[in-house]
Formats: C-alpha cells, structure tokens, sequence
C-alpha cells in the first residue's frame, strides 16, 4: 500500500507515516505524550520507516514531556508538519487565529488518521483527481483542546507520478467564534543544504521569467496581494541543491492550486533548518469561522526530483495533464484558430470578420475567434464592459447570423468576454453602480478605466452568469476566451458585515470558480481559454477548468523564448496559449521570420493572430506549411516529454528544446539562433531524452546516429545566417 502506519517505535516517537510514490518517500512522525506531529524525511524512496533519530529528539531541549522548562526552545526548534503561532514557533506559521478575547496562542496535536483508496474533490476549490487504482489519501486529524478548533491535514501519493498532493481543512469544534488569520496548505521543515531558490517574476508582456537566488538567513517570499495569481509573481517556488541544473541535482517544489492571493515563504534559521510554506496570502485576510463551521484551504502539489529540474518539470506535465485538466479537449488536438485582435481591434464588423474568416479557411486554419469590441457602445476599452448585449451597428444581422456564415466556410466559431468586469461608461454602471468593488466614500481607482463587478454577491453573480450563458445560447459558439484585465483593489462589498470583510478575496476567486464551473458544466463542449491580460492568472486553478491558458500578451518570437521557457518549467505545451503574431510585433516593433514565428508558437496551443487578408503575400503562401507542420507534429508536442536543451536567457546567443514520444521512437527539437555571429562554426547541442541504444535519423537526412551519440557526442547545427533564424529538427526510430 502507498501510505503506511507504523505505531511504537520509540518513547519519543509513537508513530510515523510513510507516504510512498513510484520514486519518493514521505515520512511524519508522531512525537512525545502532546502528540506533536513532525516532519521526518522528504527524497528518494526509502525501503524502511526506522527513520526516528533524525527527528533529534533527543538531543538539546529534547521532548516537552522530559524537558518542559524548555518548551519554547523545543517549539522554535522541532520540524513541524503544520506549525501554529503564538506559542513559542517564531518561524513562519501556517495558521494563525483570534478568539473572541483576542487570544492568538495554537497548538494542533495528533489525534487521529483514516487511510483510504482514491481521491475525494474539495468543496468549491480546484483540485487533482484520481480514481482508487490511481492514488491512496491520507487525512491526519490534528486539535487544540483549548479552543476546539480542529485541522485535518490531507496527503495523496499517487501511483503514476512523483507527486504528493497537500490540502487541509479546518473546522471550528468550539463553542465561540474564531477568527482565522491565516490558513496555509502545506510546509515542508528540512535541514538548509545550501538550497538555492527558483521562482517565477515577471510584469505585463514579460511573464514567468526565471530567477534563481541563494536561499539565506531571514525569510525570502514570493507573492501575490492582486487578487489573482498576477503577472508580477507566480504561485510556484522550487528548492535545489547547489550544482543542481536540468539534469542533475535535487529540487523540492511546491505548486498553489489556486488564483488569487498567494504567499510562498522559504526561511533559514539560527539551526540551519529551512522551513518553506504555502498557502492564501494572510494580508487582507481573516475569515470568521462559527461553532461547527469549516474553512478548505487550496491545493498543493508537491514535487520532489532527485535528477534536476528537468525531471520535476516532466512530472508536473504528467500530473497536470492527467490528473488536473479535464473535459472535452483534456486529451485532444485544439483546433488552430485565428483571433481578430491585432488584425482588427475594435474596427471591425461582419463584411471584416467574414472575409478574414474566408482567406483563413482557405489556407487551412479552423477556427475564427471575434475579441473585444463586439458589445454595447464598445468602440475603445473606454466603454460598454458589463453590456453584452450584440452591437448590430458592426454585426448586421447579429451573433447567430455571424456565426452561421463562419461555420458554413467549415470553421468552428469562437468569442472573447471579460465577464468580471465594468465600465463606469456603461449601461450596466448607470443602473448599479453599488454591484462594483468600492469602500464607501473613497473615490475609486480605476485601472485601464474599468472596475470589478462584486461577484460574491448572489445577484451579480447571476447577472454576471446569464450575461454570459445567454450569448453562449443565442449561437454555435465552440470557444470562448475569458479575459481579466485589471487587479482588485478598493476592497469593499456591501453584503459583508465588517467582521467579514477580511473574506473578500477567498470569497472572489470562489466566485470566478463557480461562474467557470457552471458555464462548462452547461456547454461541456466549449474549449475554453483563460486569459488576464495575457498571463496574469495562468495558475493551476484555472488549469482545472480551462485545458490552455493564454501564456502572454505578448506574442512576439523572441520575448516569448524566455516566456514560455518559464511557463514551460512547470506546465505542459499543451497548455500553453501561443499564436504566430503580426509583425512588426505589436508589443516591442520587432521584425521576426514569419518560420520563427511559427516555429516557436508550435511549442504551445499554435494559432494566429494577425490580418491574414493583409500579411504579404510570401507569408500567407507559407500559413498551408505551417496547418500541416502543427497537424503533423501536435500529438507528440500535446503528449511528449518535455526536454530543455539550451536557454537563449543563460546563453544569449540561442535557444533549443525537445519534445520525445513516451516510447522514444520520436523526437522534435527546436533551435532557434536569436543573434547571428561573425566567424563562427556550426553549433553543437546535446539532445536529451532519447533512448541510447536506438538508432536514429534526422527527417531530411541520409545518416543513421545511435542515441547515446546524440546526447553524449552532439549534432551539429550549421550556422542560419542571420539574427532570429530557426529550425525544427525531427528524428525518428530506424527499424
């Protein structure tokens, strides 16, 4: 069985877990006559549970029961699997309360566990799935006498991936009212040796950049207090060993199934021990929590690898793939579409729509999707959000008659909304203008002159639903891209009492979740494509309800290596929103070849985003190669292993990665050459994730190479003259 209980080992430690994946161990130990729950051990599978003496019960202030003249340097010292504040643990807590006498002291104590088969949901939030062959949970029922309030701590291990699955519950077993001030998901306590931290920055158009820093005393956070997962920071951090790169190494990563507020916190202390922790970001937070009430934190995934960052990134694929993303496209090619944009922005109408959708047809694209603009008064982004009702001044005969006319060119038809949203120029503002986020009295701010709809309350939720679902009906919509383009501030809902507000935020993002999961429940054939001003919510929780995520506004090749070597760190292509874009690019001015472009966009969803009736000629000849290179090459790139070769952000000169079947009988590499060089020789790379014993060919070449010679020899790429050149590299098995 993947999880094991093991009682009496020792005076000191009653009882451990062992949590066991296909190739890592998870070890908790229960300790001394308090119970106190204690993280043991996190790495490469064990085949015993002996693991009591590194717990170092014994050694300093030992164990309260022995030595309880010492409890706070016990406290402050033991590796806890999930630390309470207030009474002596001076590191990061995971949760924290007041009581109605403004007490904050807590300490959860083992009581009890239950271990079963399969996988339950979480109430209201996104979570990992897996039936009862795929995975064992745990739950490990913790207390505090004094105030009743109960956590129960839950763990997944599943049985075809290195991943632990972290959530917990918290319930009010008390007979007053509690406060919680901050609920994290998860924590991990483990010796400091020399980790270097991985994380993810970036702002607008530059999203999920890399960036890797030393890991020193004092406490080094990642967050997020925008109301969504942001563009700024991601809901993700890694911890790897000194030396550690794709190959080789160590890493522990923790992932936030979530999409507003976030904090990730990793922290040395005067012992050497890092404790790094995740969850709800405790700033704007505090969530009353009656007698007999419950709270559900978030999901974490948890990754250990004991080979490089290369391998967790592989893991995180096949978990999000197979046990995150859900619905009709869970596990199918995406048709290539075409979005109006940046061919048309808000100058559009049918004649326009209609003819762009007929030169697409032509040339072998399969999906028209009409974006902003297509609503109310909405001539500028001034204007119209919240009206969606069809403007028959551009769409002449309306939606259906529209969608009609694309379907008959035999594509699919898709629509752009922002549903969140409000314009303070708009129908819907004039008639309710108390359903926006406002603090009475205060001006408000505005952020590209709009506002957030209040969707915690019940009736805007409504409206905000039927709104949407009433365009969905009126037509054969198969798509819909839904698009956030402001953060959350001035926080205020006039259907929360003062001692709620402090729930705004948790009580947002549960909102977006079930407005999304309604719309899919009700039109469970739309693919749907989460959006925030490109990549400011591309985060697991929206993951479970949306099989792509529009990566970046900006589509340019080049600033799209790094963002999409990011993004690909952790999420599968196959999620990964990525377009052939107008140049010269709309977002930097660059100029790049329209092969680059298409090249690069295929490590992604692949569609287009341009005026396809006015490209030049030599480009629009090349769109039919490009339908047919995407149709060709899509199931290994959607079900491949993902191999990172070379990093243009480390070398500046080039960038090249992998795509190889499960059954390495195939691989599709991509090297792009960013800037060409003087006086210089062919490129050597190192190709990774072949199978050395196969013999291979390159596609276009006579040459047979045996695998282990690809990856440990090289192939020599010539020199493609000039800056933003780019090739694919195809090989195959020779029987």
């Amino acid at each position: 069985m993947a999880i094991q209980f093991y009682e009496n080992l020792s005076p000191e430690v009653k009882a451990v877990f062992k949590l066991d994946t296909p190739n890592t161990s998870y070890v908790i130990g229960v300790v001394d006559t308090e119970q106190f729950l204690g993280h043991i051990y996190y790495g490469q599978r064990l085949n015993d549970y002996h693991l009591a003496h590194v717990l170092r019960v014994k050694e300093g202030a030992m164990v309260p029961s022995v030595n309880n003249r010492d409890r706070v340097a016990f406290l402050d010292s033991f590796p806890m699997e999930y630390p309470a504040g207030g009474l002596g643990d001076y590191r990061e807590s995971c949760i924290g309360i007041e009581t109605a006498a403004g007490n904050m002291g807590l300490s959860l104590n083992y009581v009890s566990h239950k271990i079963t088969e399969g996988k339950e949901g979480l109430s209201k939030l996104p979570a990992s799935f897996g039936e009862k062959n795929e995975c064992t949970s745990l739950e490990i029922l913790c207390e505090d006498s004094l105030t009743g309030l109960k956590a129960v701590l839950s763990y997944t291990v599943f049985a075809d991936v290195d991943v632990i699955t972290r959530s917990v519950r918290v319930v009010n077993d008390g007979k007053e009212p509690l406060y919680l001030t901050r609920v994290y998901s998860a924590c991990l306590d483990m010796d400091d040796r020399g980790f270097e931290a991985v994380s993810l920055h970036g702002s607008w158009a530059r999203e999920r950049h890399i960036q890797c820093v030393p890991v020193s005393h004092g406490r080094l956070s990642v967050e997020s207090i925008r109301g969504e997962s942001s563009h700024q920071d991601h809901p993700f951090m890694a911890l790897k060993t000194k030396g550690t790169d794709q190959d080789h190494g160590e890493v522990y990563a923790m992932h936030f199934v979530y999409s507003g507020n976030f904090k990730v916190t990793v922290q040395s202390d005067p012992f050497d021990q890092i404790r790094m922790t995740m969850g709800i970001h405790p700033e704007g937070f505090k969530w009353k929590l009656m007698p007999g009430g419950e709270f559900q934190a978030p999901e974490v995934v948890m990754v250990y690898s004991d080979e490089g960052l290369g391998k967790m990134s592989r893991t995180l694929h096949d978990f999000y793939r197979n046990h995150l993303i859900r619905g009709t496209y869970k596990d199918k090619k995406r048709p290539i579409l075409i979005n109006n944009w940046e061919a048309t922005y808000f100058d559009f109408n049918t004649e326009k729509l209609i003819a762009i959708a007929k030169q697409a047809s032509e040339l072998g694209i399969e999906m028209l999707v009409m974006d902003d603009g297509w609503f109310g008064n909405r001539f500028d982004d001034n204007r119209a959000l919240g009206d969606w009702n069809v403007n028959e001044e551009k769409l002449p005969g309306g939606l259906k008659y529209l969608v009609d006319e694309v379907n008959k060119l035999g594509m699919k038809f898709g629509i752009w909304f922002e549903p969140e949203m409000i314009s303070p120029d708009s129908d819907l503002y004039r008639a309710h203008p108390d359903w926006a986020i406002a603090i009475p009295g205060r001006t408000g701010s505005l952020a590209r002159n709009q506002f957030v709809l209040d969707i915690t309350r019940r009736e805007v939720l409504e409206h905000t639903y039927e709104s949407v679902a009433r365009v969905l009906r009126s037509a054969n919509i198969e798509y819909v891209k839904w698009d956030m383009n402001r953060t959350l501030s001035d926080i205020g809902s006039t259907d929360l009492s003062a001692d709620r507000m402090g729930e705004f935020y948790h009580r947002y993002v549960l909102a977006v979740y079930e407005l999304q999961g309604r719309m899919m429940e009700e039109f469970p054939y739309l693919l749907l494509e989460n959006c925030s001003g490109g990549g400011a919510r591309f985060d697991p929780g929206m993951l479970y309800y949306s099989p792509q995520i529009w990566c970046s506004d900006d589509a340019d090749a080049i600033e799209r290596l790094k963002i999409q070597e990011g993004t690909a760190l952790i999420y599968p292509l196959s999620a990964i929103g990525a377009h052939v874009a107008d140049c010269p690019n709309h977002t930097v001015g660059r100029t790049t070849p329209f092969e680059t472009r298409g090249h690069v966009a295929l490590a992604g969803t692949f569609g287009y985003e341009l005026d396809v009736t006015r490209i030049p000629e030599e480009d629009r000849n090349m769109i039919p190669e490009q339908v047919a290179m995407y149709h060709k090459y899509n199931d290994l790139v959607r079900e491949g292993d993902y191999y990172r070769v070379a990093s243009y952000s480390e070398n500046h000169y080039f960038d090249c990665y992998g795509v190889v079947s499960k059954d390495k009988k195939e691989a599709l590499y991509t090297f792009v050459q960013v800037l060409g060089r003087p006086n210089c020789r062919s490129r050597r790379i190192y190709f990774k994730g072949l199978d050395p014993d196969v013999r291979y060919r390159v596609e276009g070449e006579e040459e047979v190479y045996l695998g282990d010679v690809l990856m440990k020899a090289g192939y020599l790429v010539r020199d493609l003259h000039g800056d933003f050149k780019s090739r694919l590299i195809h090989i195959v098995e020779v029987k």
